[in-house]
């Protein structure tokens, strides 16, 4: 009998959508790649020259071209939404940009009580583009399903309050502990901004979710319970269990299991811990995303397919893995490389997983079996 995936809008075999339900198939490990739709293609570099960022992010047919370009080319089990996480901030009238090299730029940093203002809620009307675009996607796919994403409120805040990118997150840091009120003020809003973008990739017919808090690894596991968790559950708690919901950070392998419990169906993990102590962290109750470490992406062909196999031998102790990436496709990264990964992880993931499967029962077997001498 082929699994339920409750409200999904693609078909039943889908792998991706099973692997994030904790009902991975036998058949296939589903692959996709953070970035996928943009950075190294040169179809997407011919396509978006001289058109600025956001400007990109706010042409339908445009965003549906580019998050086409990777399953066309890759045939990946999931297509990621092109756009940007600052892009509901611009949609409400948040004055920033998307600087080539370096990153979302605000015109003010917030600064206090009286920037709380210009923070309301997504309307419809503010992401129509964004509706055209997924239901444009949503027709071309067909079975292959769609992720939305959005920004968590702690790493929006830290934009806004550093005024852009930032090494070591000192003025959010002090905002957050020194005013803990305007804090919450300000990541409430953030949480309900970030739900509401979502929700409209969903009600467009996306499949499922992604939540980047991107800098999150820059708190302690006590900060990230206290100043960053809630924030993250509003957001995910406001799209229901309708859709998978994954939630994605950086360094946080001391949060994954506070990750995981802010409403979480997949914890996405970076390249520092082996998929298998990830999930003994997160719980016996997740699927995990990853895990591969991008910088790895020019080493030599053989090596780097060692250590493609030893991501899905890992994941294959967990709930449900879905193989991806430790963090975005590099924009310098050798296409042919990912297509090559792609290929091996569906052509040899399920001999993988299978040989991992009988070594944990073979130790399980000899474990229990062993007495005293």
């Amino acid at each position: 009998m082929l699994p339920d995936f409750g409200s999904a809008r693609v078909g039943p075999a889908s792998v991706f959508l099973a692997a994030a339900r904790q009902r991975q198939l036998d058949d296939r490990v589903p692959v996709w790649f953070m970035r996928q739709a943009g950075r190294s293609l040169p179809e997407y570099k011919r396509i978006r020259e001289g058109i600025p960022m956001l400007e990109s992010c706010a042409r339908p047919d445009l965003v549906a071209e580019i998050t086409l370009q990777p399953v066309r080319r890759y045939g990946v089990d999931a297509a990621i939404f092109y756009s940007d996480i600052m892009v509901p901030l611009k949609a409400i009238g948040v004055d920033l940009d998307i600087v080539p090299g370096r990153g979302p730029v605000m015109g003010h940093r917030f600064a206090g009580e009286a920037d709380l203002a210009s923070l309301r809620p997504v309307q419809p009307d503010d992401v129509g583009y964004v509706t055209e675009a997924v239901q444009i996607l949503v027709g071309e796919l067909g079975d292959t399903p769609l992720i939305g994403f959005a920004g968590a409120p702690f790493t929006l805040a830290s934009y806004l309050v550093e005024g852009g990118p930032s090494k070591d997150y000192a003025r959010t840091k002090a905002l957050m502990v020194g005013e803990p009120e305007l804090w919450d003020a300000l990541c409430s809003r953030l949480a309900d901004i970030s739900a509401g973008f979502l929700r409209a990739q969903v009600e467009a017919g996306a499949s499922a979710v992604q939540l980047f808090d991107s800098w999150a690894g820059s708190l302690s596991a006590e900060d990230y319970a206290r100043f960053a968790q809630p924030y993250a559950a509003r957001v995910l708690q406001q799209l229901g269990t309708d859709v998978p919901r994954i939630h994605f950070g950086v360094g946080t392998g001391e949060l994954l299991g506070l990750m995981g419990a802010a409403g979480a169906d997949v914890v996405g993990v970076d390249w520092r811990l082996p998929l298998a102590e990830a999930s003994r962290r997160i719980g016996p109750t997740y699927a995990v995303q990853g895990n591969l470490d991008p910088a790895l992406l020019g080493a030599p062909w053989p090596v780097l397919a060692d250590r493609v196999r030893a991501v899905v031998s890992s994941g294959a102790r967990t709930p449900g893995h879905i193989f991806n990436l430790g963090h975005g496709v590099p924009p310098d990264a050798d296409p042919a490389v990912l297509g090559r990964i792609v290929d091996l992880v569906h052509a040899e993931g399920p001999e993988l997983r299978r040989a991992a499967l009988a070594d944990v029962s073979t130790v399980v077997e000899v474990t229990v079996g062993a007495g005293p001498t």
